[in-house]
């Protein structure tokens, strides 16, 4: 990736030129990487149902693919032989979604070269252009005119709204979100330009790949057919986390080793070694991080409507706290750190890089109101609105009556092509967290994390005392109307 050159944060960041890698003595750090042999070394003996719990996923993983593609070619062979019985318009239905699957990677990588050159501007403009984008994916499937088009398309509207109304009340934490993307991103590992357009051509292959075969399946539309789509949908979804996190790992190790050691690591190399023995733990963490991220968000969610004044809501909402923090330990996005940099099964990573963050005062706050998997996500569903609304314009105008299924085909391929380009970003940001939480003290980082806690402190220390303040209101005037 290049180098952005105006980026103000990073300049005042304390961290040594990126170096040749040397060997270092094992005194002098806790996983001196053994490139030459291949892969590194693990830090714990490992145990034999660890071992054949990632060999079972990725076997797993290959099996799926493969039996996938199978499925993929006769149903495409299928759809060709059968389309002109079935009145299916071949020349209708696949140029506007292979179009939007095409347009979904030239976003990705716009959305990148807009990030490096100008992260200030790329974070404010994510918060408000994907509402927008998303509101015009609602309207043009209500313009479509079914009475289903106008529920999904009504869906869309208040997604758009809710993500108006979370930009509205995350504004303040913008600014240090800027910060620290600045300073993450500032010297990216060398090469890593080249994996990151590798895993988005792969997953725009793949993806186009996948559609002739969920157009195969339209075009006799059976119910055996239904089950047919959602199972390459569902495989789609896992497979593009797995190259997404892939590249995380691989990103995240060549990011961790100058953080943290002041070394430089080359991005193609740590995505060969990931690749060659590390895919059975990510495809473990690419399997449990949406679940529990899904569940943990849930739990939240309950929390913030729970509030504190009945007594039982309120008992309920601790009980489901106490549930999401240990989910959280179980499996988490920091984790893919260590799984490249010490070849840990994913769980254990996931618990020992939490234990880091809670042995840090306010660190665990700091990190769990972090908007960088925010402004991921939301630049991703940018990307899936810029695709669905390619194939759904397209469609509108040639063929309605396929509008409402291209246009979300185009929109879920978009997301997670979009997901996968920003990965390499995402993983800048969770080696500096982990890297600071193994070593506060180090030159390498200024003062932008400690600054941010105890501002944290500060707004924690006045909110409770203002709730001191109403509950003794409330006291008093209990007493004085008895």
């Amino acid at each position: 990736m290049p180098t952005p050159t105006s980026n103000g944060h990073a300049s005042r960041m304390q961290i040594q030129e990126p170096r040749i890698m040397s060997p270092l003595p094992p005194s002098s750090s806790p996983f001196a990487f053994k490139e030459q042999q291949g892969r590194p070394p693990p830090t714990t003996q490992q145990t034999i149902a660890g071992k054949l719990f990632r060999t079972l996923f990725k076997g797993l993983l290959f099996s799926q693919l493969t039996l996938i593609s199978l499925l993929v070619i006769v149903l495409t062979i299928r759809g060709l032989i059968s389309a002109s019985t079935h009145h299916f318009h071949l020349k209708k239905w696949y140029p506007p979604l292979l179009a939007s699957v095409a347009v979904s990677g030239i976003a990705s990588l716009a959305w990148q070269c807009i990030f490096i050159y100008n992260p200030s501007r790329a974070v404010k403009a994510t918060f408000w252009l994907s509402p927008i984008l998303t509101c015009s994916v609602g309207i043009l499937l209500v313009l479509i005119g079914s009475a289903v088009d106008a529920g999904i398309g009504a869906v869309f509207v208040l997604f758009a709204i809710t993500q108006s109304l979370y930009g509205c009340w995350i504004t303040p934490r913008l600014e240090y979100t800027d910060k620290i993307l600045s300073l993450a991103t500032a010297f990216p590992p060398a090469r890593t330009r080249e994996v990151v357009c590798l895993s988005i051509i792969v997953s725009v292959v793949y993806s186009g790949f996948l559609v002739t075969g969920i157009g195969g399946a339209t075009s006799t539309r059976t119910n055996l057919d239904i089950l047919f789509i959602s199972v390459i949908i569902i495989s789609l979804a896992w497979t593009m986390q797995v190259i997404k996190n892939v590249q995380q790992v691989a990103i995240s190790r060549a990011r961790y080793v100058n953080f943290a050691h002041g070394e430089d690591m080359d991005a193609w190399n740590a995505f060969r070694i990931t690749m060659k023995h590390l895919t059975g733990s990510i495809c473990v963490g690419s399997t449990l991080v949406p679940i529990i991220v899904f569940i943990r968000g849930s739990i939240r969610s309950v929390n913030l409507m729970s509030g504190s004044s009945d007594e039982v809501m309120y008992s309920g909402a601790d009980c489901f706290s106490t549930i999401a923090n240990k989910l959280i330990t179980l499996g988490n996005r920091w984790g893919f750190v260590h799984v490249g940099t010490y070849d840990k099964g994913f769980m254990e990573a996931s618990s020992d890089t939490w234990k880091k963050f809670r042995s840090t005062t306010g660190l665990e706050k700091l990190i769990d109101s972090d908007l960088t998997s925010s402004f991921c996500f939301l630049s991703a569903v940018s990307v899936g609105a810029v695709s669905s609304l390619t194939a759904g314009i397209w469609m509108l105008l040639i063929h309605k009556d396929y509008a409402l299924e291209v246009t979300l085909y185009a929109f879920i391929i978009g997301y997670f092509v979009g997901r996968v380009g920003l990965a390499w970003l995402q993983a800048c940001v969770l080696a500096y967290y982990v890297a600071y939480s193994e070593d506060p003290q180090s030159m390498r980082f200024d003062g932008t994390i400690p600054q941010r806690i105890q501002r944290l402190q500060m707004l924690s220390a006045h909110r409770d005392n203002r709730e001191l303040e109403v509950g003794r209101d409330r006291e008093e005037d209990s007493y004085n109307n008895c």
